[in-house]
């Protein structure tokens, strides 16, 4: 058991870099950092300021600037490589693996790209063009071409002879992949297999076709559904010919999983998923300004529904009281089925046939439930104002807006897909919408037919 005294393990190494800063003590920061793996060391990067950043990134062995580039998120990744030079950046990348070396690209002016790609070995640039020429939330664009390639015709004791041969697999190598002499995908011979069957048996008889090839254009999001359910730790991509272009690995999935999860949650925000939270003033405020924006002009929108009411309001000052809980009892149940679709559509689960059953489904949900939360908000009211009829008026706007909001928030993620727009970026501003507009017409209106 740890003692309960020690610094947090993950807190404790920035601790110590931010004491060296402060004291200027460069050698205690370098042995620090040439301590850490890539990978801490990048989450150490980007818990600094931007100026401890700059300070901190030229300390670290230029060896192992790459492996750390390829872990840092896209905003703090850019930063740091507006810095370096070409030398410097192809230097830090030439070790790199050719996927990892293509996420680094992707994001870098194309001049600068070219420039990188240009003093690269003709056998390196040759595959990360392969890579590059996908987008990078494709399948092509996740690959890794470095691969090793058997024949199904050749026994398993030349192809013990020629793993000897190579000396080194690439990193993640669990299978290597059958192809003919056109190098037509044709199945996976896993390491295992090598190394426990007969080595007089052909590879023919050995291997295994129940891994699919992946189409190098598949969405990213549908690569991460195969290697959940199939349980994979790598698998092959081909071309529209069933050519072996390269191979996926678990690893690269993780990062996706882990990416569309951040990106699900920021979204809601008006934020990506690489937001730099140490990012200069200026671009923070550029950024969330426009979402700003955004909800201010829905807000406006109830505020004029709540203006058209305004002499209804003034006879009877309770309705203003009772407002938000209908407002916020619907937008709570709307974002509650939002929720649920946008994973749904995320995880496959939705299509044509089904989106009918589901909307059906949350109907009497949002119905259900409207009318077990109108029945207990209309008796605290009649307690609270001593009136059935505030009860009655704000009982039955719950359940209309229980029922809006089910619907709005099975139909709106449905209709932004379909008009290429992210529903986890829009989805929730739209909901609130119609959630706060139906909420404060039917309960206003009604208001203003029975009561006022």
């Amino acid at each position: 058991m740890s003692d309960n005294n020690e610094p947090n393990s993950v807190n404790h190494p920035i601790n110590t870099l931010a004491e060296a800063l402060e004291s200027g003590r460069f050698l205690r920061m370098r042995r620090l950092l040439a301590s850490l793996h890539p990978a801490e060391t990048a989450h150490l990067l980007e818990s600094l300021p931007p100026a401890e950043r700059k300070v901190t990134w030229p300390i670290i062995n230029p060896d192992l600037r790459g492996d750390v580039l390829s872990y840092l998120g896209e905003d703090v990744q850019a930063a740091l490589i507006q810095d370096m030079d070409t030398a410097d950046l192809v230097n830090a990348t030439e070790d790199l693996a050719p996927d990892d070396v293509a996420d680094i690209l992707q994001n870098l002016p194309n001049h600068i790209t070219k420039e990188v790609l240009k003093v690269m070995d003709s056998q390196h640039r040759r595959r990360v063009e392969a890579i590059l020429a996908f987008d990078e939330d494709t399948a092509g664009g996740l690959m890794n071409t470095d691969v090793v390639t058997v024949r199904s015709d050749i026994t398993i004791e030349v192809v013990l002879r020629y793993l000897r041969l190579l000396g080194e697999l690439p990193e993640n190598t669990d299978s290597l992949y059958v192809v003919d002499h056109k190098d037509h995908y044709l199945g996976t011979l896993t390491l295992s297999q090598v190394v426990s069957r007969s080595r007089s048996l052909t590879v023919s008889q050995v291997m295994s076709h129940q891994i699919e090839a992946i189409p190098a254009h598949t969405d990213e999001s549908e690569v991460a559904l195969r290697f959940e359910k199939h349980d994979l730790i790598s698998a092959p991509v081909v071309d529209k010919n069933n050519h072996l272009l390269g191979r996926i690995t678990i690893d690269d999935v993780v990062d996706v999983i882990r990416d569309d999860a951040e990106h699900t949650m920021l979204s809601m925000a008006g934020l990506g998923e690489d937001e730099d939270t140490f990012a200069p003033v200026q671009r923070s405020v550029h950024r969330r300004s426009i979402w700003l924006g955004v909800n201010l002009l829905t807000a406006f929108l109830a505020s004029w529904v709540i203006g058209l009411f305004d002499t209804t309001i003034e006879k009877q000052v309770a309705l203003a009281i009772l407002m938000p809980i209908v407002a916020s009892m619907g937008g709570v149940a709307g974002s509650q089925t939002l929720t649920l679709v946008i994973r749904s559509m995320a995880l496959g689960q939705l299509n044509d046939k089904n989106q009918k059953w589901l909307l059906h489904k949350e109907l009497a949900v949002g119905a259900i439930n409207g009318l077990i939360w109108a029945l207990a908000i209309a008796l605290v009211t009649y307690l609270w104002f001593h009136s059935i009829e505030l009860g009655v008026l704000i009982g039955s706007a719950i359940v209309i807006n229980l029922i809006a909001a089910a619907l709005a928030g099975v139909t709106i993620p449905l209709a932004l897909k379909r008009f290429g727009i992210d529903p986890a970026l829009s989805g929730g501003v739209l909901l609130t919408t119609v959630t706060d507009v139906v909420g404060f017409v039917a309960f206003l209106g009604f208001a203003t037919l029975f009561i006022v």
